[in-house]
């Protein structure tokens, strides 16, 4: 059997707290050392592994391609060892630790429900932090464990991991119905008789194509852009106050319409299919942290 050398793991958690805070004095403090200790741990580390993990400028202190990679492979085998430690321990629970989820404003508010106090009491040691980003950017040099986004995932060296669909509804309020009608046909919107409001693809720049899918046929109305928006709260409170009709994720449309703010059009026509990815820094070792949080994130949908 191999021999466990432990020098292997000196520095890596210097390396780690540098990756979060971006700064020697920042991971000094966090790690209860010195500025000059944090650099002479990391320059130890580098000679030892023969690469340069690290760019120094007077501003910032960011990850190399090399430095990227050793991270990417290591810390998910870290946070393994450490699930494996605790668990071997009988301990209570291996959801422990600090958790950073990269998230949009749309993302961040579906999670922070009243759903998230039962998921936190079931794992009292885990602590969360949701950070809003448009973009999923430079995870690992941003100290990310998770990014959750919905659409389809874009090319990337990052693991996408599919969580759920959600239906597209099309939907108006109350309000708009009583001045414009309701349309019969998903292609009356296209008249000058209705206002869509319009939502733009974060990925594309451009606005979400109007689609309408029943079992395998699909139709695509070419809607008139009167309104383009690309917040998603801003999104559902202008459909919401009635300046026009709306098409929006179930998860997001169906709340509103139980509340009666929203009214579904074209019942038939909510076969599309929008998906919500996870993404990763690694395949390898998920930590039970962010496995129990992907878990959480699948049952919202039931």
């Amino acid at each position: 059997m191999p021999r466990f050398n432990a020098q292997l793991l000196e520095g890596v958690e210097v390396m780690a707290a540098l990756v979060e805070a971006r700064s020697f004095g920042g991971a000094g403090e966090a790690l209860n050392m010195s500025q000059s200790g944090v650099s002479r741990a990391i320059a130890r580390l580098e000679a030892r592994l023969g690469i340069r993990l690290f760019e120094r400028t007077t501003r910032a202190v960011r990850l190399t391609d090399e430095g990227r990679r050793y991270h990417d492979q290591v810390m998910p085998l870290l946070a393994a060892l450490e699930d494996a430690t605790h668990a071997t321990r009988g301990a209570a629970s291996a959801v422990r630790g600090r958790l950073r989820v990269n998230v949009d404003a749309f993302i961040s508010r579906l999670l922070a429900g009243p759903r998230l106090a039962t998921f936190l009491d079931a794992h009292p040691e885990l602590e969360l932090e949701f950070i809003t980003r448009d973009a999923l950017g430079d995870m690992v040099g941003d100290g990310f464990d998770l990014a959750i986004r919905f659409g389809h995932p874009p090319s990337s060296t990052l693991v996408a991991r599919k969580l759920l669909e959600s239906r597209i509804l099309t939907v108006a309020a109350p309000a708009y119905l009583a001045r414009h009608g309701p349309p019969a046909t998903p292609q009356e919107l296209a008249s000058p008789n209705h206002r869509c409001i319009h939502f733009r693809d974060p990925l594309t720049g451009r606005p979400f194509p109007w689609e309408f899918h029943r079992r395998r046929r699909k139709i695509l109305v070419d809607v008139p852009a009167r309104l383009t928006v690309s917040d998603a709260d801003a999104y559902q409170r202008l459909c919401v106050a009635g300046l026009g009709v709306a098409q929006m994720l179930a998860l997001a449309g169906e709340p509103l319409i139980a509340q009666k703010q929203l009214v579904q059009l074209f019942p038939d026509w909510t076969d599309e299919r929008f998906p919500l990815y996870a993404f990763h820094p690694s395949r390898h070792h998920v930590p039970a942290k962010t496995r129990a949080l992907l878990d959480f994130v699948v049952g919202l949908a039931d």
